[in-house]
């Protein structure tokens, strides 16, 4: 396991991370480690202040929540770092770290991946929409959390990254897939028929790969709430009048939550326009996140009295 090592940089880090939250009034100090840390020192050098750390794995986290510390663990080996970093603040809405509308600053390594190099504010209410640990464990009820996360990164980073250069717009329905196909139907060709189960599972990075690549063409990806494609290019079906949404959204977020109200599924819609991803759960806007193509917000502030 790498060890991610103490240095006075490191330290440095530490002490403006935890001077920011203070001057920005913010609810939590985010730390991405690369690797195993002295948690102990890392405690004595942040103080009182609240501090999430977030890793890869469980192993490089180990320690970290007995030094008085609050341990996220990502599982996204190969994704940006700012993916990541969406993702554990998720994480830490769903765990009740941190509420939907928080401040957090967020310490990484942006550039290279041997130290922290970046500090980051972020707002949470700026990119998290209406999430609430209430929402995500309602969720869960339908589809499995595990499920729906590696969908919904799927998508953020779709809507972040788009296709060779051009944005991309595209719907993923998640859950009952049995019903939802009975209400829809076939674009055309479908790029995933012929294929094992293993070869459709999007826990497996190769097929994620395989459905950035074809999310450009029309219609929906059909996943079943253990993760398989079952269908891909699949018109939705079902009469948009029973739902209301707001005021600029397209046909695609109409479909999505006519789909959601209509059966038991979620559906996660990529706006083309913008790259915003948003979650359809009973025909309603369960969760909105918007893509990071640039850092973070940074803002400046005056750290010569922070210590004070």
């Amino acid at each position: 396991m790498k060890q991610q090592k103490f240095t006075k940089q490191f330290a440095e880090f530490l002490r403006i991370g935890a001077a920011l939250v203070k001057q920005a009034e913010a609810d939590a100090l985010l730390i991405f480690a690369e690797g195993v840390c002295e948690w102990d020192q890392i405690k004595a050098g942040v103080g009182d202040t609240k501090t999430i750390i977030a890793a890869d794995n469980e192993e490089a986290l180990e320690g970290a929540k007995e030094a008085g510390l609050m341990p996220i663990v990502v599982e996204l080996d190969e994704s940006p770092i700012l993916e990541k970093l969406t993702h554990a603040l998720v994480e830490s809405v769903a765990d009740d770290i941190i509420a939907t509308g928080a401040s957090v600053v967020a310490l990484y390594s942006g550039f290279d991946e041997s130290r922290l190099d970046t500090i980051s504010l972020v707002r949470l209410s700026e990119h998290l929409g209406r999430l609430t640990s209430r929402d995500l464990r309602r969720l869960e009820t339908s589809v499995p959390l595990e499920t729906l996360k590696h969908v919904i990164d799927l998508a953020v980073d779709i809507g972040r990254e788009g296709r060779e250069g051009k944005p991309v717009g595209t719907m993923f329905v998640v859950g009952d897939h049995r019903k939802v196909l009975h209400h829809s139907v076939a674009s055309g060709f479908d790029p995933i028929k012929g294929y094992n189960r293993k070869e459709r599972s999007i826990f497996d990075g190769r097929v994620r790969e395989g459905i950035k690549e074809i999310a450009q063409l029309d219609g929906a990806f059909i996943i079943n709430a253990d993760g398989v494609v079952e269908a891909a290019c699949r018109l939705v079906d079902v009469s948009s009048a029973s739902v209301t949404l707001s005021k600029g959204l397209g046909a695609r977020h109409w479909a999505g939550a006519a789909i959601s109200k209509k059966t038991k599924s979620i559906a996660i819609v990529v706006s083309e326009s913008n790259g915003t991803v948003r979650v359809f759960q009973n025909g309603e806007v369960m969760l909105r996140i918007e893509p990071f193509r640039r850092a973070m917000k940074w803002k400046d502030l005056d750290f010569d009295n922070a210590g004070e």
